[in-house]
C-alpha cells in the first residue's frame, strides 16, 4: 500500500481500518500554540475541515501533540549543515493513527511542524465533502540533510513579496528548510540598501527585456523572513560578486571596469567584474554587506556568488573571494559561494554550492541554443571559464569545505518539462518555458538518483552541507510560468535531501506524488498535469475558486 507522502517517510508501518476525521479539537502544549494555529489554518484552507487548539489537558482531543522524544532514536538525526547554525536542532518526528485518533510527536515545535505536514498531506489526499479518512499507519520520520533547499533568481523577472510568500508555502509542504534568495545580478538589484541608495534608485529598475523591475523594501524583507521562520524556513541572501554585477556598475559607474568589454553578450550573460585593486570596490562590499547582514538575523549564512566571472583572471578571481568571504566572516557570518570560489582558498566553515559537472560542460558547449546566443569572439571566454570545472570539487573537498548539491543536471528546475503535459495550455507553455540550452528533464530522472553516487569525488554524506535546486528566471515571465516549473519538481527534490539514500523507485513515488493534486489545487498552484503519473485530480483552472 502506497501512503500519499512526500518524502517518503524513513520508517512506517501500515495497518488495518482508518480514521475518520470531520471535525474537532488538537491537544497541544502552549507552548506549541502558534504551530498548531498555523496546523488549523492549513488544514481548513486545503481540506475544508474545521480544527481548533486546545490546552493538552482538553478532555477529548481527535488530534493529541506532544513534545516527546520517544522512539525518535530510530532514525539518525540529519547530516549537514543548518542555514540558521542550529547544531541542536531535530527535526525528527513520530506520527501515529489509529482507529481512535491521531497523535503526533517530536523533540522540538520545529519537528512537531514535520510532523504535522505529514497529517496534512494524509488529510488532504483522503479528504471528500469535508471528510477525511486516515489510514491506520505508524511513522518515525527525520530528515537525511540538515540543509534542503531553493535557490530563487528574483532578478531576471522579479517576484513580489505575495510571489515569494507562495513560494515559502511550497517549500513548506515539501519539508525543505531554505529559501536562498538570488537578489543580485546583471539585470537589476532587488533588495534596499540604505547606504547605497542608488542600487535602487537605479539598479532595480530593469529586468531582462522589457519586464518590469523592484525590489524588497526593508520592512518587506523582514516580513518575509518571519513569514519563512514562521514556517521553520531560513532565508539565506545571495550578493553575486565580482561578476554578474551589471546593476552595480549602472548605479555606481565609477565602479565598472576601466578596461576591456563590459556589458551583455547574450540575453541573461554579461562580462565585467568589479577590480579587486581598487580600494572603492571594497567600500563598496563593505557597505553592502553592513546593510544586507542584519536584515536576515535567522541565517548563519551569506551567499556571495563567485560564478561566472567571465574574462577574469584565476588569480584575480581568487584573490576577490578570499576577501570577500574573510568580509562576511569578519561580520559574525559564514559564507556560502559558487563552486568556482573554491579555485582560491576558503574557509573550512564556508559551504561550496556544485552546480557544474565536467561529464557536462562539453555538451552545453555544443548546444545550438548556446553558439546561437552567445557571439563566437565569446565562445573561448566561456570554454576557458569551464576548462576548470573538473578540480572544483576536489579543491574543495580538500580544504574540508562541505558542499551544497545543485548539479544542472538534476535540480535545475529552469530546464524544459521532460514529458507532455495532459493539459493543452501547458503543452504549448512547454515550448517556450525553460532555458533551452538545457535538455528537458522528465519527473522520473528529477528521482532516480542520488547525490553521493551521482557527484564527482563525494564518498559520503560527511562531506555534504545539503541539496538545493534552482529556479533561474531567463524564460519564466510571471508567477503562472514560475510554478509551471517548480512543481512538481519541488517534490522531487524533497525525496533527495530528506529521504533515504539511493536512487527512488519510480512506480512507488509516482503513486505518492499522484496523490498531492488535490493539496496544490486548494492552493491554487500551477502545477504541471505531467502525462507520465496517475493525477488524483485534475488541474484546476486558474479562473476557478479556490
Amino acid at each position: 500500500m502506497s501512503i500519499p507522502l512526500v518524502p517518503a517517510p524513513v520508517h512506517v508501518v501500515v495497518g488495518g481500518g482508518s480514521f475518520v476525521l470531520t471535525s474537532g479539537e488538537v491537544g497541544a502544549p502552549p507552548q506549541l500554540a502558534g504551530v498548531i494555529q498555523l496546523f488549523v489554518d492549513e488544514v481548513g484552507e486545503e481540506s475544508g475541515i474545521s480544527l481548533t487548539f486546545a490546552p493538552s489537558d482538553s478532555a477529548s482531543p481527535v488530534i493529541t501533540v506532544e513534545l516527546s522524544s520517544e522512539g525518535l532514536d530510530a532514525v539518525a538525526r540529519a547530516s549537514g549543515n543548518r542555514a540558521d547554525g542550529n547544531a541542536e536542532a531535530d527535526e525528527r518526528y513520530g506520527l501515529a493513527i489509529t482507529t481512535e485518533g491521531v497523535r503526533v510527536w517530536a523533540a522540538t515545535p520545529e519537528g512537531v511542524f514535520r510532523g504535522l505536514t505529514s497529517l496534512r498531506q494524509l488529510i488532504a489526499a483522503g479528504v471528500s465533502d469535508g471528510v477525511a479518512t486516515l489510514p491506520v499507519i505508524e511513522v518515525v520520520d527525520g530528515p537525511r540533510y540538515a540543509w534542503r533547499g531553493l535557490s530563487f533568481d528574483v532578478v531576471r523577472t522579479f517576484h513580489g513579496p505575495e510571489t515569494v510568500r507562495r513560494v515559502i508555502d511550497m517549500l513548506a509542504v515539501h519539508k525543505l528548510n531554505v529559501l536562498h534568495v538570488h537578489l543580485t545580478d546583471d539585470q537589476g538589484w532587488r533588495i534596499e540598501v540604505p547606504s547605497r541608495p542608488a542600487l535602487t534608485e537605479v539598479g532595480s529598475t530593469g529586468a531582462i527585456g522589457d519586464r518590469p523591475g523592484g525590489f524588497y523594501t526593508v520592512a518587506e524583507m523582514a516580513e518575509l523572513v518571519k513569514y519563512a521562520a514562521d514556517r521553520f524556513i531560513t532565508i539565506v541572501p545571495e550578493i553575486d560578486m565580482p561578476g554578474h554585477t551589471g546593476a552595480i556598475f549602472r548605479s555606481y559607474p565609477e565602479l565598472a571596469p576601466t578596461k576591456g568589454f563590459s556589458g551583455d553578450i547574450a540575453p541573461g550573460l554579461a562580462v565585467g567584474t568589479l577590480d579587486p585593486g581598487r580600494p572603492e570596490t571594497w567600500e563598496f562590499v563593505g557597505d553592502v554587506l553592513d546593510d544586507i547582514i542584519p536584515q536576515f538575523p535567522n541565517t548563519a549564512y551569506i551567499h556571495v556568488g563567485g560564478d561566472e566571472a567571465f574574462g577574469m583572471p584565476v588569480e584575480g578571481h581568487a584573490a576577490f573571494m578570499e576577501r570577500a568571504t574573510q568580509m562576511v566572516r569578519d561580520r559574525g557570518r559564514l559564507a556560502v559561494v559558487w563552486q568556482e570560489a573554491a579555485r582560491g582558498n576558503l574557509s573550512r566553515q564556508d559551504v561550496v554550492q556544485y552546480w557544474m559537472d565536467a561529464r557536462d560542460t562539453g555538451a552545453i558547449l555544443a548546444n545550438e541554443a548556446l553558439t546561437a546566443m552567445v557571439p563566437e569572439e565569446m565562445l573561448g571566454v566561456l570554454t576557458e571559464t569551464l576548462s576548470h570545472v573538473a578540480q572544483d570539487v576536489p579543491r574543495a573537498l580538500e580544504m574540508g569545505t562541505k558542499l551544497i548539491v545543485s548539479p544542472t543536471s538534476r535540480l535545475y528546475f529552469d530546464r524544459p518539462q521532460g514529458d507532455a503535459s495532459r493539459n493543452a495550455i501547458q503543452e504549448e507553455m512547454r515550448q517556450t518555458v525553460g532555458l533551452p540550452v538545457y535538455p528537458p528533464l522528465s519527473l522520473r530522472e528529477g528521482v532516480e538518483w542520488d547525490p553521493i553516487e551521482d557527484t564527482p569525488d563525494l564518498v559520503s554524506d560527511g562531506q555534504v552541507a545539503g541539496m538545493e535546486a534552482a529556479i533561474w528566471c531567463e524564460t519564466i515571465t510571471d508567477r503562472g510560468e514560475l510554478e509551471f516549473l517548480l512543481l512538481p519538481r519541488l517534490g522531487g527534490l524533497a525525496e533527495k535531501a530528506w529521504g533515504v539514500p539511493g536512487a527512488t523507485g519510480w512506480g512507488d513515488y509516482a503513486d505518492r506524488l499522484g496523490a498531492q493534486a488535490a493539496l496544490w489545487n486548494s492552493r491554487g498552484w500551477n502545477w504541471y498535469e505531467d502525462d507520465s503519473v496517475e493525477w488524483s485530480e485534475p488541474l484546476r483552472d486558474a479562473g476557478e475558486e479556490h
